[in-house]
């Protein structure tokens, strides 16, 4: 039976196909106040600047391929059980062949209802005011805002708790609550955590084994280090 490995990713790792993150530039992303394009209230009030936003970023989308750093996750799959969490909102994970993605916070390709949170739609388009769901809804990005819940969150914890490695690949581990979910692997799992400027992980019994590069160099490294670990044992 494979072992499984679970992998968390975040930013970064779209980061290198081009895809730009507000946390760049001072809460700035792609020029707008994220509160503007990334909250309830900032729907509330200006829907069409949210809907033109993020129309924006999945024409990027579009425009971009998954990197190696994608691709060899993906090729992980030969020899573990790989579940990809993710807080992106792309699909280069699912491009470039990964078959268990989790979003924890949405989806660009997809809209959903305004009224029903669990009506979902597939949507490559661009999503205009008028676009609505079966009952008549205004349809919105399916896109976890700041201030809302994420749907995705129990069945992340259920998965990382099932971990035999646990991955932590181009996020700074200060979103909430999925920088919280490494706390949920067992203490005898081991963890490797990709990121060019790593921060120190607080309240940890767990190993944890830094890599200190860019996402796609560092995925590398990690299959070298999972197929060593496992030809030892």
């Amino acid at each position: 039976m494979k072992k499984k490995l679970v992998v968390l990713t975040g930013a970064g790792i779209s980061a290198e196909s081009g895809i730009k993150t507000f946390r760049d530039s001072d809460g700035l992303w792609e020029g707008h106040d994220v509160m503007e394009v990334a909250t309830p209230e900032g729907w509330n009030k200006n829907q069409e600047l949210v809907l033109d936003f993020y129309n924006k970023r999945r024409q990027q989308l579009k425009e971009v391929e998954p990197n190696l750093g994608h691709k060899i996750l993906a090729e992980l799959e030969k020899d573990f059980d790989v579940y990809i969490i993710t807080q992106n909102v792309d699909d280069l994970h699912e491009r470039a062949g990964s078959s268990k993605v989790l979003h924890l916070h949405g989806e660009l390709l997809k809209a959903r209802s305004t009224k029903n949170r669990d009506l979902i739609l597939d949507w490559t388009e661009d999503l205009a005011t008028g676009d609505l769901d079966g009952n008549g809804n205004q349809l919105r990005p399916h896109i976890v805002w700041f201030g809302e819940d994420v749907p995705a969150l129990e069945e992340a914890i259920a998965i990382t708790e099932t971990a035999d490695y646990f991955a932590v690949i181009g996020t700074s581990l200060q979103v909430y609550p999925a920088a919280g979910l490494i706390s949920y692997t067992y203490s005898i799992t081991p963890v490797f955590y990709i990121d060019p400027k790593p921060i120190a992980i607080p309240n940890i019994k767990n190993k944890v084994e830094t890599i200190a590069k860019f996402a796609s160099e560092g995925v590398a490294d990690l299959r070298d280090k999972l197929l060593n670990l496992e030809k030892t044992k």
